[in-house]
């Protein structure tokens, strides 16, 4: 009796789990959603993507969206996309939203896309509404030196062929700055440019600036432009400056130079100066000897101090000094 109560009760156990393990193989609610909306989706499908380790609601539940708007995909393809790594769900969104704004959008290039990275579901919106994009503030230089600083609203509209390979916002920002830079230096004063900001959208829209973008640029609006620094003037004043601390170094070179020369000049002076007076010192040896060979007299002596002190009184009244008189010798 209790052998025949336990296995009953096995096999009980044994029908649940088997039950539990049906359930989570074949997810029942998620194929009679399927069968409700014309999806096809057999059970085998679905037992298959349990077993390739793909979620069956990422899959099964973008079909039906697909389904229900009239644009039938194969659930093959989706199981395909959804093992390479991408959303399912976008694309598909993606598909759903170029077919009802009639752009030519096929399912491989949608994939091609999400795989490369790139929103689809978004490059579709931004190609049928437009979106603005601002430039950051672009400074640039008229000839005249007054600087510029301009900021542009580039109104851009998805490529959906050049998405996969084709540069993004950041290339067409870049190049716009580009192109302010080059118009504003191209100014011949920075009132043309105030006078005419549209010039400079213009000028800039015609280079073509969208070329190997995922974007086309349909408008470039110049928002504002303000006055900034006068470059020119201030170049001016830095090389003024410039040329005036060369030539007070110049200047300085000169005057110590000049100092060098002066000392070494009077350097020579002094030199001249002790020979003099080592000449003097041998003058009353000369005299003593002349006195003693007999070539030098007292009338000779008497003479040579005569002209001596007229010598020296001559060079007093020179120098204006009162104290020197010809009585002091």
């Amino acid at each position: 009796m209790d052998l025949t109560l336990l296995t009953t009760y096995g096999l009980v156990f044994a029908a649940f789990l088997a039950v539990l393990i049906l359930l989570w193989a074949v997810p029942v609610r998620l194929w009679i959603e399927a069968i409700s909306s014309r999806a096809s989706v057999g059970l085998g499908s679905l037992i298959g993507m349990r077993l390739r380790k793909v979620s069956p609601p990422a899959v099964v539940r973008p079909l039906i969206a697909s389904t229900k708007a009239g644009l039938p995909l194969d659930v093959s393809h989706l199981e395909a996309h959804y093992l390479a790594g991408g959303n399912v769900d976008r694309v598909v969104r993606a598909l759903i939203s170029a077919d009802k704004a009639t752009i030519e959008l096929p399912f491989q290039q949608a994939a091609a896309i999400d795989l490369a990275g790139r929103d689809v579901f978004e490059a579709v919106q931004v190609s049928v509404n437009p979106k603005v994009v601002q430039t950051p503030r672009v400074a640039a230089m008229a000839k005249d030196g007054i600087q510029l600083i301009a900021i542009a609203r580039v109104t851009v509209r998805a490529n959906i062929n050049r998405l996969v390979g084709g540069a993004g916002e950041e290339t067409i920002l870049a190049r716009v700055g580009e192109g302010i830079v080059s118009t504003i230096g191209s100014a011949d004063t920075h009132k043309k440019v105030l006078e005419n900001p549209d010039a400079i959208s213009k000028t800039v829209l015609q280079k073509g600036l969208d070329s190997g973008t995922a974007f086309e640029i349909l408008s470039i609006d110049i928002a504002d432009v303000d006055v900034g620094k006068n470059i020119g003037a201030e170049l001016q004043t830095d090389q003024a400056e410039a040329d005036k601390r060369i030539a007070q170094a110049r200047a300085e070179e000169r005057r110590a130079m000049a100092m060098a020369a002066e000392q070494e000049m009077k350097a020579r002076v002094e030199e001249m100066r002790a020979e003099v007076i080592a000449a003097e010192a041998q003058i009353p040896l000369a005299m003593a000897d002349a006195f003693r060979s007999g070539n030098m007299g007292i009338m000779d002596y008497a003479r040579y101090r005569n002209v001596e002190s007229d010598t020296h009184m001559r060079r007093a009244i020179a120098e204006g000094d009162p104290d020197e008189s010809p009585s002091s010798n």
